[in-house]
């Protein structure tokens, strides 16, 4: 039996986060899977044979559309998962999974993708989800038991990785709690470059207001550039009534297609503000630079000059500006395709192994030395000598 479990607060959307638990997966394959809510067509494909252990909250009604209306019911479902038999706990968080109870003498190592942003960044976070003034009334109600909980269990784990430099400050300011940083996995084998470069930009983004789209649509309209939009989300439709006939939104697509675009496009356009922000690193592995918002994670993965470039002021006159001075530059897809590297799934899941290695007991030995066996067997030969160069 394996004496490391694992812990994701949902899979209800896809993302880096679950990237995150798909690395480790590929590190502890017998590690059993906790999480509150697992909706079958949101699992990575490498998780659908895993052991995923559901809470009570998977058999609730409509879950896939209204996973956000429960948020009250998440804590109880954390706590209630029995982790006693587990020697190590990894768990994945952005909200609730952080808050999981272990034996007394087991050690938690909570990867936090950012603390809880409906909390702790409440007026950026309804402004961003653009809710109506009645939800803006009644939510600081029910978010001011989930504040006092939410700190309760950010002394659950017993150290914390952060995906950011950022994350890293606001755990430290919100929780008082330090962070060791290691950068979230991209899958640089995934993506191929491509000498055809096509006349078009592109957005790959989950279409959700604070991601700033708008800015994308607008900049391309006022340019007559041609946008390419992989992605969907509730904002899709606000989105398209901004669009033109050079604007083109594709929705969700599987991998194939979205390298295909990717390794075409002239640049892509990362408007908004993250927490880290894994697009930027993917179009890298593509051979293609970025043109992103100089702020949140981008500042800590686009090398300007060489890897993209930032605008300053998040609109579209500033974006417009900076896809000019874009255009009149030459990039060397080699050189973007290292950068990348640095960041490849395999150096992640070196650096966890590393630092997992140094707190975890030592009945977890034999497992951790089966992970990184699996890791020697899967990396390869290019990306090896870069481990160290991330520092």
């Amino acid at each position: 039996m394996s004496r490391i479990a694992l812990v994701h607060d949902y899979f209800v959307e896809f993302g880096g986060a679950e990237r995150v638990v798909e690395a480790m997966h590929d590190s502890f394959p017998s590690a059993p899977l906790y999480t509150t809510v697992a909706l079958p067509q949101m699992l990575p494909g490498r998780l659908r044979a895993a052991d995923i252990r559901t809470s009570v909250l998977q058999h609730l009604p409509s879950m896939e559309s209204r996973f956000r209306h429960y948020f009250m019911l998440y804590p109880f479902a954390v706590e209630h998962f029995d982790l006693s038999l587990y020697d190590l706990i990894f768990s994945s968080s952005s909200g609730y999974a952080k808050g999981v109870r272990r034996r007394r003498n087991a050690i938690h190592v909570c990867y936090c993708h950012t603390p809880m942003r409906w909390v702790w960044r409440y007026e950026d976070y309804v402004a961003r989800e653009r809710f109506g003034r009645s939800v803006r009334a009644m939510l600081p109600i029910f978010l001011w038991g989930l504040r006092k909980w939410d700190l309760r269990a950010s002394q659950q784990p017993n150290y914390y990785i952060a995906n950011s430099r950022l994350v890293a400050e606001r755990i430290r300011q919100i929780y008082g709690r330090e962070a060791h940083v290691i950068p979230p996995p991209i899958d640089v084998n995934r993506f191929h470059m491509s000498n055809d470069i096509e006349d078009y930009y592109m957005v790959l983004s989950r279409l959700i207001p604070y991601k700033r789209i708008d800015l994308a649509i607008e900049a391309c309209k006022r340019m007559n550039r041609r946008l390419v939009i992989i992605g969907d989300g509730p904002d899709r439709p606000r989105l398209e009534k901004l669009a033109d006939d050079r604007i083109e939104f594709l929705g969700r697509q599987p991998d194939k297609v979205v390298n295909y675009y990717m390794a075409r496009c002239r640049a892509l356009l990362f408007p908004g503000e993250e927490d880290f922000g894994m697009a930027p690193l993917e179009a890298n592995a593509a051979g293609r630079p970025v043109i992103a918002y100089r702020g949140g994670g981008a500042v800590e993965t686009v090398v300007e000059g060489k890897t993209g470039l930032f605008f300053d002021q998040p609109d579209s006159t500033a974006l417009c500006k900076a896809i000019e001075q874009f255009e009149a530059m030459a990039w060397s897809q080699i050189l973007l395709r290292r950068h990348a590297e640095k960041f490849d799934r395999n150096v992640f899941a070196f650096r966890v192994l590393q630092f997992l290695g140094s707190v975890a007991p030592e009945s977890c030995s034999a497992e951790l030395l089966s992970g990184a066996r699996l890791l020697s067997e899967n990396i390869s030969k290019r990306v090896w000598p870069r481990l160290a160069v991330i520092g």
